[in-house]
């Protein structure tokens, strides 16, 4: 069973977690504005992505661009992985392709722990990939544990490139964002993807 294969309830069941969807979990992070480069990328791009209606236009042609500029503007080492294998436990269903992991170090030849965070691309609807999302990110907590490099929670986002909603997996809950955030508030995007980095293990 791959990640992709995972609903939301099935992944609750499978792993144990409850799911809190009551809190907004970024409300007090300071926001930040896109650097040049980010801004005029996002205008060229985003009207192109939106009307090809893919996956991977969206993925490639928006997200791509916001998280390597996270990666570039954060204050320490980020690994960014695109479209990479992330096998941690078969038995479990832990296996399959990601579609981005971010970690804080500076390998990138292989995925190291810590891993901080997974996103997941989606067209449109989103929901589908909550459960998804939710099963990699326990991939990340076991997989930063057997590296004897564990951090304090596990973020997620599932996005649409233009739709953003992010989860984080904290001991046996699984937080889901009472918050929704579009693109037209890329620096709130831009603050969370940033504290997410930031974070100390």
């Amino acid at each position: 069973m791959a990640y992709s294969k995972f609903t939301l309830i099935e992944a609750l069941r499978r792993f144990e977690l409850t799911l809190d969807e009551s809190v907004d979990l970024f409300a007090p992070v300071p926001t930040r504005a896109p650097d040049e480069l980010l801004r005029v990328t996002l205008e060229e791009n985003t009207p192109l992505a939106l009307a090809l209606q893919t996956e991977k236009a969206r993925s490639e042609l928006i997200v791509t661009p916001i998280l390597l500029e996270v990666r570039r503007s954060a204050p320490g080492p980020v690994g960014f992985f695109s479209g990479i294998a992330f096998d941690v436990d078969e038995k479990q269903g832990l296996s399959g392709i990601c579609d981005y992991l971010l970690s804080q170090t500076r390998e990138q030849a292989f995925v190291k722990a810590p891993v901080l965070a997974v996103v997941e691309t989606k067209n449109e609807n989103l929901k589908p990939g909550y459960g998804q999302c939710i099963a990699a990110m326990v991939a990340a907590r076991i997989f930063n544990e057997r590296d004897d490099a564990p951090v304090g929670a596990i973020y997620g986002a599932v996005t649409s490139g233009d739709i953003w909603k992010f989860l984080k997996l904290d001991g046996p809950t699984a937080y889901l964002d009472r918050a929704t955030y579009y693109l037209d508030r890329i620096d709130a995007i831009l603050g969370i993807l940033q504290s997410v980095v930031a974070q100390k293990p």
